[in-house]
């Protein structure tokens, strides 16, 4: 009996220690399971607040948590893996966001013109018949590749084309200025949609870049300054351009300086006058001296022409030289000899 005894008042002090699991409430608290969110509803006990808010906060706390296990536990389990779980329910409490809703992505020019126009997208076949070919074809990929050059064999040149020009490689160029300018139009839809600000001119990264990428760049950055590079200095062994201007596609052009109505009026009219004259200015020094230099140059054909109708002395032994046209043996001419001549009359 003292056995027994000694265990019911360990029972009891172990009771005092833990609070009971059923705990009541004046206004019953709502619960959304989904998300583990338990309001409660009821007031506050201003008294317990001003005598000890942080046990009153802890208690408070302790009970709702044990409302809210005692609702999970009355929901359906099931056993995993020798472990005993719950599926919640869906959460019907809408939590407040962070950040704002995020805006959606702006239309590309090619969705804009399909909404205006009312293109709507169709789904199309991955497979196409070849009347040539007498097969299904794919629309895209490797095999619709090696298709296509079964199909273009041979292609045809056009009457007024040029026949030795390499038609395959013009055909291979077009693709790939296609796909180039394909790429060119994604970049700047998706520069578009994350509303980067893209320069109106520039250099575009390269690997190598040429000497005139680079001449580029260093013109551009010569008239990036305020001043439009007027009194940007010159680095040492630096060449002169002879516009800066030129390099940077897309500039506008200089305005014209104020004139006088007068003045204004005149060029005007002498634009005028040019385009419907379209008069070419004739420069009577370089007209003559085309004249003269056609006449001389008809003299000098005629003459060359005169002098070789004239009759051409056979050769002896089709000899070539200073010894053409002479018969063997012949004596030289007195006075043209090759011996050394000394003053004087020769003597006999």
């Amino acid at each position: 009996m003292d056995v027994v005894a000694e265990a019911i008042e360990k029972a009891a002090k172990n009771s005092d220690k833990y609070r009971s699991i059923q705990v009541e409430k004046l206004i019953e608290l709502e619960y959304d399971l989904g998300t583990l969110l338990a309001s409660d509803t009821n007031e506050l006990n201003v008294k317990g607040i001003r005598s000890d808010k942080e046990k009153y906060l802890m208690s408070l706390a302790r009970d709702n948590t044990q409302l809210l296990f005692n609702k999970l536990w009355e929901l359906p389990t099931e056993t995993v893996e020798d472990a005993v779980v719950v599926r919640l329910p869906t959460p019907r409490y809408v939590l407040p966001r962070e950040k704002p809703v995020p805006k959606p992505k702006p239309l590309t020019k090619w969705q804009k013109f399909a909404k205006e126009k009312g293109i709507k997208k169709t789904k199309k076949a991955k497979l196409t018949w070849d009347d040539v070919l007498k097969k299904w074809v794919p629309l895209y990929g490797y095999k619709k590749a090696s298709a296509q050059r079964d199909k273009d064999w041979v292609l045809e040149v056009p009457q007024n084309a040029d026949p030795f020009v390499d038609r395959f490689a013009d055909k291979s160029t077009l693709k790939k200025e296609k796909v180039a300018k394909n790429e060119y139009q994604r970049l700047r839809n998706i520069a578009v949609a994350k509303k980067i600000k893209i320069p109106r001119v520039g250099v575009l990264p390269a690997e190598k870049p040429g000497t005139d990428q680079l001449r580029t760049a260093a013109n551009v950055a010569r008239v990036s300054t305020a001043s439009i590079g007027k009194f940007q200095p010159r680095l040492p062994r630096e060449k002169s351009s002879v516009s800066a201007d030129r390099a940077l596609p897309g500039v506008r052009k200089r305005k014209l300086p104020h004139m006088r109505p007068t003045e204004e009026k005149k060029s005007n009219m002498n634009i005028i006058d040019s385009i419907l004259n379209k008069r070419p200015k004739l420069d009577v020094e370089k007209a003559v001296n085309k004249q003269i230099f056609r006449e001389q140059q008809e003299a000098s054909s005629e003459k060359k022409k005169t002098q070789g109708k004239g009759k051409k002395r056979s050769t002896f032994g089709n000899k070539k030289g200073k010894g053409a046209g002479k018969r063997p043996g012949a004596k030289p001419a007195a006075g043209k000899g090759k011996r050394n001549k000394v003053g004087g009359r020769k003597r006999r």
